[in-house]
């Protein structure tokens, strides 16, 4: 289904992960520290990534960090045993779409996992979306470019959605919890969190077009409101 690159230094772990995905259908290249990985993926072509974030030779937000800056569309997903919401946000803050918290059940990191798959496939099979116009604006969906005065921003998959979701709802209120169902599949605190991390980014690209605010709607959720 997927070609996956795990990076994870437990022996054990590792290969319990290889071994239920492999099994679910997808293609694992695992690596056991951060360095490894980071070579593997210079080498290779692959749809999702999966890091643990305590790794000998590069840590996994460092990893991350190096993946980003030669791939900015492909998902990561962190693996942390760390429950500091500051370690959390870290991972979203260095270029990070989900996390899973161990311990963890191979059913919700293949949940997780099925979630950005799914997510994927419109996007690759719509070979003739067109670019969605609002305010002085443009947003490439198949792409995941957004565009304003002559000036793009390349998106992660995760900005992408957020921004979709906010599109094709805009000047109306989009609940929290509506947008941590459909795009992070659950509602949780962390997730939350998380999602305040992705609308400032958001808010960074948009503020070039005077037409376009994010607006929060204190504890209720928020609305993409385009100007005349």
């Amino acid at each position: 289904m997927a070609k996956i690159l795990l990076a994870e230094d437990d022996d054990n772990l590792g290969f319990m992960i290889e071994d239920n995905l492999e099994e679910a259908g997808h293609k694992v290249t695992w690596s056991k520290d951060g360095s490894e990985a980071l070579t593997q993926f210079e080498k290779g072509q692959f749809e999702l990534c999966v890091l643990d974030v305590m790794m000998p030779k590069m840590d996994g937000f460092e990893l991350a960090t190096k993946i980003r800056s030669m791939d900015e569309f492909i998902p990561i997903i962190f693996l942390t045993a760390k429950s500091q919401e500051e370690d959390r946000l870290e991972g979203f803050e260095v270029g990070g779409d989900d996390y899973v918290t161990k311990p963890f059940s191979m059913k919700e990191l293949e949940y997780r996992i099925k979630v950005f798959i799914r997510r994927n496939q419109p996007i690759k099979a719509s070979k003739n979306t067109q670019a969605v116009e609002f305010g002085c604006s443009t947003f490439d969906e198949r792409n995941l470019v957004y565009c304003c005065n002559e000036t793009s921003h390349s998106l992660t998959q995760m900005e992408g959605s957020l921004l979709k979701l906010l599109v094709q709802n805009q000047n109306e209120l989009v609940k929290r919890e509506e947008i941590l169902e459909e795009i992070w599949g659950e509602n949780d605190y962390f997730k939350g969190r998380s999602l305040d991390v992705f609308i400032t980014r958001l808010r960074k690209y948009l503020k070039e077009d005077s037409a376009l605010e994010i607006r929060n709607h204190h504890g209720v959720g928020f609305s993409l409101v385009v100007s005349d």
